[in-house]
C-alpha cells in the first residue's frame, strides 16, 4: 500500500471510521482517479477490483467521506455530483461544452483570494473557485 493510502485510511480510522475492504477499495478508485467520477462511475471501477460491492455501499461511503472531509464532493451545475479525494488545494475550470473538469492552480491568484478575506476582516480558511467556460473557436 503507498503513502497516500496509508494517509487515507489514517485519516478515516482517526475520525473512527472502520476500515473495510470495501471502503479501502473505493478509497483506491478514488486514488487513481485522473478524472472526477460520479457515484456511478465510482461503482463500476470499484465493482471490477470488488464484486462484492454495493451501490448502497458506494453512495453510504461517499457521504461519510464527504463528512469526513477526505473526499470533496462537487456538482459543477450538473445534476449528478462529482467526487475526488481532498488532497492539494486546486481549482476548475469544467467546459460547458463537453463536461471535462480541468485542474489548475495559481499562485497569483490564491494571493488575490486571501488579500480580498483580509481587507474584508476575515481570515481565509477555505473556498473554491470554479470557472465554466467554452473553448474559444479559431
Amino acid at each position: 500500500m503507498g503513502r497516500i493510502m496509508d494517509n487515507l485510511e489514517s485519516r478515516c480510522i482517526r475520525s473512527g471510521l472502520k476500515m473495510t475492504d470495501q471502503r479501502r477499495t473505493i478509497l483506491k478508485v478514488l486514488e487513481g482517479a485522473e478524472d472526477h467520477p460520479s457515484v456511478e462511475m465510482v461503482y463500476e471501477r470499484a465493482r471490477s477490483q470488488n464484486p462484492s460491492i454495493s451501490m448502497a455501499t458506494v453512495y453510504r461511503t461517499l457521504n461519510l467521506l464527504d463528512e469526513l472531509g477526505v473526499v470533496i464532493r462537487h456538482d459543477f451545475k450538473e445534476n449528478f455530483s462529482r467526487y475526488e479525494l481532498n488532497a492539494e488545494h486546486h481549482d476548475h475550470l469544467i467546459d460547458l461544452e463537453t463536461g471535462d473538469v480541468i485542474e489548475f492552480q495559481d499562485g497569483e491568484l490564491e494571493a488575490i483570494k486571501e488579500r480580498i478575506a483580509r481587507e474584508m476582516g476575515y481570515d481565509l480558511v477555505d473556498h473554491r473557485l470554479e470557472l465554466y467556460g467554452k473553448r474559444k473557436r479559431s
